[in-house]
């Protein structure tokens, strides 16, 4: 089989093509014929050797997210047949709820081989039915910014009618992150730097839209749309570039869901607004298989579709989308389905 592996060290330059023996599924496991994959910046972090102990060494087949069909099914397993449509789970280690010490040890595209290649064996009890009105590259962007924003959201911050949400960014778990509030019946409030983003994230089903590049006072902006309360949860990807502003956006008592530190990692503000505004700061970061089956459950029921990227990369173009990564000039989801 083909596949897209790190060699001798980290680094994207270790990064090759290469073939491999077709894999066969053993006990208790699926072997996936993989159809598309997706593009996390975790995975540009990892193959960087950006994680240290916890990303494994390499030889190591990159990218935990990914989509296709069952190719071929181990003894000992139910309710999965040939044929069926289907995501491996971010981690192999994780059933349960929010991360345990254990969570990232399976993790695929490190420490474990990931989603780049085209046939993949995985335990049946980390995988999971896609949609079947989702394309593979749309069901390939579900295990972990899918996933993610479900947890931040539905899971840990409990957004339901009524209640505001600020999104920011239109990247992946964002753009997530919006639909899934509007699915629970929120009122959105997104923010990006380019009024084109801004006027295709209308579409997804943003209330209110703000450029913080010609509005920079957007945490007074969501104020104001609020009565001057705030708003109750923001989901924050900039880290120390914008978390003194999401806290001075959100209600007291409100809820702040850190994802990123695309911004920066040391944030230079006042902890006495968290305290003294009762203001939950809940950092996030995938969430486990249980979570993964409610989401799809979701997105089955209401039709709903992942915002992807419209610039498609083939298989041995990897390189290439990993690269478009920081470039920030993408919508949603980065995909390569190709293979």
């Amino acid at each position: 089989m083909k596949a897209m592996r790190l060699e001798e060290d980290f680094g994207l330059e270790n990064l090759k093509r290469v073939d491999l023996p077709d894999p066969e599924p053993g006990p208790g496991e699926v072997l996936i014929a993989i159809q598309a994959v997706a593009i996390n910046p975790r995975d540009r972090i990892m193959m960087l050797g950006g994680y240290g102990r916890m990303g494994g060494r390499p030889p190591l087949i990159p990218l935990c997210d990914g989509a296709g069909r069952i190719a071929a099914v181990g003894d000992g397993v139910e309710g999965f047949a040939q044929g069926d449509f289907v995501f491996p789970h971010y981690s192999e280690s994780w059933p349960f709820g929010t991360p345990g010490p254990d969570a990232h040890r399976g993790a695929h595209g490190g420490p474990i081989d990931g989603t780049m290649r085209a046939l993949m064996p995985v335990p049946a009890r980390a995988v999971i039915r896609a949609p079947e009105h989702l394309s593979p590259a749309e069901a390939a962007s579900l295990p972990c910014a899918g996933v993610t924003a479900w947890s931040a959201v539905v899971e840990q911050g409990r957004i339901g009618p009524g209640q505001t949400i600020l999104v920011q960014g239109t990247g992946a778990i964002s753009l997530f992150a919006l639909q899934f509030a509007k699915l629970a019946g929120a009122e959105a409030i997104l923010i990006s730097s380019s009024d084109a983003k801004l006027d295709r994230g209308r579409a997804l089903g943003a209330d209110h839209c703000l450029n913080y590049r010609t509005d920079p006072d957007w945490h007074k902006r969501a104020r104001e749309l609020t009565g001057g309360a705030g708003v109750d949860h923001v989901v924050d990807v900039g880290g120390a570039a914008t978390l003194e502003k999401s806290l001075a956006a959100v209600r007291s008592s409100g809820t702040v869901s850190l994802i990123g530190v695309l911004g920066g990692s040391e944030p230079p503000f006042d902890l006495g607004r968290v305290v003294t505004r009762n203001v939950r700061l809940q950092g996030v970061t995938v969430g486990g298989q249980d979570m993964a089956e409610r989401m799809a459950a979701a997105i089955r029921l209401h039709a709903m579709r992942p915002a992807l990227e419209a610039e498609r990369f083939g298989f041995e173009e990897l390189p290439q989308a990993l690269a478009a990564l920081p470039e920030g000039k993408h919508f949603g989801k980065v995909v390569c389905d190709d293979f």
